[in-house]
Formats: C-alpha cells, sequence, structure tokens
C-alpha cells in the first residue's frame, strides 16, 4: 500500500535552492537530459504538465520547448530517497531534448584515455 508522506518535498534547500533533474523517454527510458529546477519551475511544471527549468547560465525560468518547439510533456514525476532530485518521465515533442537538434544530449563517450568521441547518429 502507498505511504503518503507529510513533510515538504522535494527538498530544494540542500541544493541552495536547486535540484538537479533527470529527464526520460516515457516510452524507451532513454535518458535525454538532465536540468534543474526551482521551487517555481517545480510548481509551473506540475501545473502546466510540461517540463520548465531554471536555467542556470541565464538565471530563469526555462519553459522546455517554447521557442524551438520541442516539448516535454509529463509524464510522471519521482523523488529520490533523499528528496532532491526528481526522475521525470517524458513524451518528447519535436525531434529531440538536445539544442544541438539530437534526441539526447548525452551523445559524447570518454575514452579510456579520457578523450571525448561524439556518437555518430
Amino acid at each position: 500500500m502507498d505511504k503518503k508522506i507529510d513533510k515538504e518535498y522535494p527538498n530544494f534547500s540542500k541544493g541552495g535552492g536547486l535540484i538537479p533533474v533527470i529527464v526520460q523517454d516515457e516510452k524507451t527510458n532513454e535518458v535525454l537530459m538532465c536540468a534543474y529546477m526551482n521551487k517555481e519551475a517545480y510548481q509551473k511544471t506540475l501545473k502546466l504538465k510540461q517540463m520548465v527549468y531554471f536555467s542556470r547560465s541565464r538565471g530563469t525560468l526555462w519553459h522546455k520547448g517554447a521557442t524551438s518547439g520541442n516539448f516535454q510533456n509529463l509524464v510522471a514525476l519521482y523523488l529520490d530517497c533523499d528528496g532532491d532530485t526528481l526522475l521525470a518521465k517524458v513524451h518528447q515533442m519535436g525531434c529531440g531534448a538536445c539544442h544541438t537538434g539530437r534526441v539526447s544530449c548525452f551523445y559524447k563517450v570518454i575514452g579510456e584515455d579520457g578523450g571525448v568521441v561524439e556518437i555518430m547518429e
């Protein structure tokens, strides 16, 4: 039986107001990207049922797909055991999650020698 937790989660205070969000394709479970949310982005994500992140480089909210059309529709949101990391299962719209036009942001492999190689699609 599921147990409702009364504590306030996610715990944004541990990461200075930000928590990491691992984003997976709902059908393939492929990891598409990792981003960050603050409390406002989290609340907007729940309200819109689309992913909203906090851009650390721009210092502002970022509604994924608002300019590219590559929206991420929220399917499910999971919280880790410490309450400070999210896993989002999404239905990825458009050509992919990465700003480079790739499906996933994880297309570089680090070899044994420490060199980086791009995976060709």
